[in-house]
Formats: C-alpha cells, structure tokens, sequence
C-alpha cells in the first residue's frame, strides 16, 4: 500500500503498510510482519458531489420553447429573437424587404464578438424593433417577419 522511512535515535526503519481494515493494520517493519491496533477508527473521507441545477435565463418565460421559429414550421408571421445579450452594431434590412430564409438581417456584438442574425424564414420585414446601437438582451424580439 504504502511505504515509509523513519529514522530514530540513530537507527532507519523502512515500513510498508500492507493492509488496513477498520482499526487493525498489517504492517512490514525491515522484513517483519507486524499486526497493529489503531486508536481512531480510520475514516474514509469522501469527494463532495456538487449538484447544480440547470441555469435558464431571466428572458425566458418558458424554457422549452424554441427562440425562433424552426425552417419546418408553417409559414407566417414570425420574430427573430436576440439569442445573446449584446449592442446592435449594423441592421442590413429595412422595413418592406423581402428577405430569404439565411440571409444576414444584422450584427449583434456579444462578449466582444461580432454574431451575424440571419432570417430563419422567407417573407417579407414587417417591424423592425431594435436599430443600430441599441442594448437588446437574450430573447428580445429584433425584427418580425411575415407573409
């Protein structure tokens, strides 16, 4: 299990501590096997389990339900969320464009990096919320498009 080296009053002792069960312990002193007794019960020490919970954003009313609207989805009247909390640095569409499902809507700065928006359906701009400049947070409504 494990070894040691003492030394006392001038003379070196290797010891080996072969087996430990609750208070008794095997130990091998130069070659000799003794059989020990220990005062204290040894105690195992154990890791914590930390446990978290799941963090979900103060945007969210309701967790499971998607940002944006999935490709599959029927066509319609439909906004395009801020996925992350961040400052609108250009708008590339206007009000009354008619926009393709991919194309880049704008640029949102989040922890210092530049995220294009892209249309998630084809239709046509019918509000733009949120211009250049503006702080929007994770789940804000920038822009709602439709038929």
């Amino acid at each position: 299990m494990r070894k040691f080296k003492f030394t006392i009053n001038g003379n070196q002792y290797e010891t080996e501590i072969i087996n430990c069960d609750d208070n008794v312990a095997e130990i091998e002193v130069n070659g000799t096997v003794f059989t020990v007794e220990i005062d204290k019960a040894i105690k195992t020490t154990k890791t914590p389990k930390l446990v978290r919970q799941v963090a979900v954003p103060s945007t969210d009313v309701h967790p499971s339900v998607a940002k944006t609207a999935s490709p599959t989805a029927p066509k319609g009247a439909g906004s395009i969320k801020s996925p992350l909390p961040g400052v609108i640095l250009e708008v590339f569409v206007k009000e009354g464009d008619t926009v393709k499902m991919g194309q880049k809507l704008l640029m949102l700065e989040a922890m210092k990096m530049e995220n294009n928006i892209e249309a998630d359906k084809t239709g046509k701009v019918l509000q733009i919320l949120k211009g250049k400049g503006d702080s929007v947070m994770e789940g804000d409504v920038l822009i709602i498009i439709g038929e």
